[in-house]
């Protein structure tokens, strides 16, 4: 009783057509796809200011530690690669043991 079904929904778009008119009922939808297009905007917004901000710290970061952001960061190893070890040989096949024909 509590949800809508496919038919309460059309009945409700009937209804609002014939309230506002054709004409009218374009217009908010225009409008409606306006406001969603100046969300998604906005959100496209925030998301370039969050990585501005990052890149901003990152480079604070990099100057704090003497580096600068056309080098990077040198990392030096004084351990050896370890060596890479050779693949065990195959296994041998074993022989099924030998019939026994004096059966007694």
């Amino acid at each position: 009783m509590g949800s809508f079904s496919l038919w309460h929904i059309l009945i409700l778009a009937i209804l609002v057509l014939l309230l506002f008119g054709g004409n009218r009922f374009s217009n908010m939808m225009g409008d409606l796809a306006k406001g969603m297009k100046q969300f998604k905007a906005g959100m496209a917004d925030d998301e370039e200011e969050k990585r501005r901000d990052y890149e901003r710290q990152r480079w604070e970061q990099q100057q704090r530690l003497g580096q600068t952001p056309d080098r990077p960061i040198e990392v030096s190893s004084t351990r050896a690669p370890d060596p890479v070890a050779p693949p065990p040989p195959p296994a041998q096949p074993v022989a099924p043991p030998p019939e026994d024909t004096r059966r007694g």
